[in-house]
């Protein structure tokens, strides 16, 4: 029983190995085009590159199709200077697109970097343009594809950063909101004083021309009745 579990692991380990850290490989004229993840499995959210690996193609003469044939080979004797004559545009959804330069590596001659941080998961078309040495190069490729970070996160998917900006913005517009509702009570407030005064103010004035119209009444009847008494 134990051997036999062995045996499955042996078998198992390199598929996994193959479906982790797989590349796609392509060729353009004499020269073998391979790229391929820096770190897998990638996750959407974190800082990548995609690794790019020229070469040139050696001739297959049982081979016909360019693609076959650089499958079959392995990169060696990679092909240098090319990180100013060559870019990669990432294309997403056919709709998204982004072009980006190209950084040497200082060990490995032929093979560069073109770093991203993809933000969502899914499949990336990448595009190789440009010219390797004097061979003119429009390639479309498809690197393994974009898994979400959620679906490794446990126990929860939290980004404190993102949280921390979340809460603040919440409590900026409660904090207006607030402000908002008190304005809106000095607003109320004043117009009440105002109507207020307003009605004090009508009620000063309709008391006066009141007490004028009485006084001028007394007057007049106090001058008839000075006038009885004289005639009397």
């Amino acid at each position: 029983m134990k051997y036999t579990f062995l045996l499955l692991s042996l078998l198992l380990i390199p598929s996994f190995t193959e479906i982790v850290y797989a590349h796609t490989v392509d060729a353009v004229g004499e020269y073998r085009i391979e790229i391929g993840w820096m770190n897998e499995p990638v996750m959407s959210g974190e800082t990548n590159g995609l690794e790019l690996y020229v070469s040139p193609l050696t001739v297959c003469p049982d081979i016909s199709i360019p693609m076959e044939c650089a499958n079959s080979q392995e990169f060696q004797n990679g092909i240098e200077g090319l990180k100013n004559l060559l870019k990669i545009q990432f294309v997403y959804d056919k709709t998204e697109t982004i072009t980006l330069p190209l950084v040497a590596d200082h060990d490995i001659a032929g093979k560069y970097y073109a770093f991203i941080t993809p933000t969502v998961s899914g499949y990336f078309q990448a595009n190789l343009i440009g010219k390797i040495l004097d061979t003119p190069v429009n390639l479309s490729m498809h690197p393994p594809p974009i898994s979400e970070r959620s679906y490794i996160e446990f126990p929860e998917s939290v980004d404190l950063a993102l949280n921390e900006v979340i809460n603040d913005n919440t409590k900026f517009v409660e904090q207006i909101a607030s402000l908002e509702n008190t304005v809106q009570n000095l607003e109320n407030t004043v117009q009440n004083l105002e109507n207020s005064n307003n009605q004090m103010q009508n009620e000063v004035n309709g008391s006066y021309i009141i007490g004028s119209v009485i006084g001028i009444i007394a007057i007049i009847l106090a001058i008839i009745a000075l006038v009885k008494i004289r005639k009397n």
